[in-house]
Formats: structure tokens, sequence, C-alpha cells
């Protein structure tokens, strides 16, 4: 975090100046981490709204379930243009910068996201889509409050857990063209585990301070995008594993 100290006049330091201009400066370094935070967990909160809403549309409305399980293609287009946004917000830095650019952006991709989730979404039963979603819910509030006050520094493993996710991306093709209950079943409790420590890391990012990295300020969007795709990646596999379950 810079520290931006404007002096219009000289500084006597024997007279205990500079410990004043230190301490403003730190209280609007505090000010504006705090501000940023928040704006992160609105944004955070409304994207899980919205989710929570278009896939309980799917799956209660009958005629919509019955119409999605007819028509696979409907999956097949959401995820092209639901991937073409999610690129634009990882990639285009200066846009999601840009109000209200960066969010009508976030918008747009939490809507397909929420199409997409419920369209997976209609594969399974009403109740294993709720205990799933208890199950995220507190699993999200555990490891939040785990990475809140824990010394350990997860945003050292930024490079590592990629390594793991691409390994997982591999294995989840392979299971493609595999019938394997038992490989499933590890896969599934795999990507919880891999997405668990993504959530830890996404929060600690986010929070800076004594961390190693963090995001700068004006990066809300961002570190909103990350963390919903943390929790949203975390329900697919315990919904995933419930599925097994049954």
């Amino acid at each position: 975090m810079k520290l931006d100290l404007e002096v219009s006049e000289p500084i006597d330091f024997g007279s205990g100046d500079h410990q004043h201009l230190i301490r403003k400066a730190a209280d609007k370094s505090i000010q504006s981490e705090s501000a940023f935070i928040i704006k992160v967990f609105l944004l955070l909160s409304a994207q899980l709204l919205l989710t929570a809403v278009i896939t309980s549309v799917f799956i209660f409305w009958e005629a919509l379930k019955v119409w999605v399980l007819k028509n696979p293609w409907f999956i097949y287009a959401t995820f092209p243009a639901f991937f073409v946004v999610l690129i634009i917000l990882a990639c285009c830095g200066n846009l999601r910068r840009q109000v209200p650019a960066n969010y009508i952006l976030l918008g747009f991709f939490t809507a397909l996201e929420g199409l997409l989730l419920g369209a997976i979404s209609v594969f399974y039963k009403a109740e294993e889509v709720l205990w799933a979603t208890a199950a995220t819910t507190l699993v999200t509030l555990a490891l939040t409050l785990f990475a809140l006050q824990t010394k350990w520094d997860f945003t050292l493993l930024n490079g590592v857990l990629f390594v793991f996710c691409f390994v997982l991306l591999i294995y989840g093709i392979i299971l493609i063209f595999v019938r394997s209950y038992w490989l499933h079943l590890l896969y599934a409790g795999l990507g919880t585990v891999l997405f668990s420590f993504y959530l830890v890391m996404d929060v600690q990012l986010m929070l800076g301070g004594h961390h190693h990295y963090s995001l700068d300020p004006e990066e809300y969007v961002f570190a909103a995008l990350n963390i919903y795709l943390d929790i949203i990646n975390l329900f697919i596999f315990i919904l995933r594993l419930i599925g097994l379950g049954r």
C-alpha cells in the first residue's frame, strides 16, 4: 500500500509534526482498505443473491426444468458467452476499473453464471441443491473466519494452487471417458479441497495487511469475482459429492 504524503511547508522534526503526518497517512490507508473490503462484500452479496434467485427459478419451475433436460444445447450455448466475459474481466485490467463498465460486465457475468448453475441444478433433486447450498454456506463462513484470523499466509500458494487446478482440469477431462464411481468421488473431493484453499487465499489477497501479496484497492471487482468463483466452484463440487452419495 503506497502512502501519499503531501507536504506544503517545511516539517519541524523536533516538534513531532512528522508523527502527525505519519498517523494521518496511516488513517487514510486504513480508511481506503476498509472501503475496499466493504465494496467487495457488497458486490459479492449482490452476486450471490442474483445467482440464488436465478437458480431457484430453474429448480422450482417444473416446466423450465423439463425444457432444460430436453434441450442440452442451452448449456453449450451459455458456456462460451460466460467464458468470454470471464476472460474480459480477468485480462482487461483497465476495463474492470472503469465505472459503470465494470459493474455492467460483472452483472452480466453473474447472470450467465446463474443460468449455468441453474441448468446444472436441474439434474439434481431440489433437496440435494438445498443441502449443497447449506453446506457451502457453512464452509464459506468457516473458511472466511479462518482466513481473517490465521497467521499462515496462503497468498504464497498462488502458483501451487494453479498447478493443482490445471491437474484437476485434466483429471476432469479424463473422467468424461471413464465411468468409475470412486474416481468421480475422488474428483469431487479434490475439487472441494482445492477451492477451499482458493477461497482462503483470495480472502487474504483482499485483506492485504501483513500478507505477502495483496490486491490494489481499485481492484474491488476483480476481488469480488475471485471470491464469487471460489464459492460457486465449492457449491458445484459439494453438490456433486451429495449427488454421488444418493
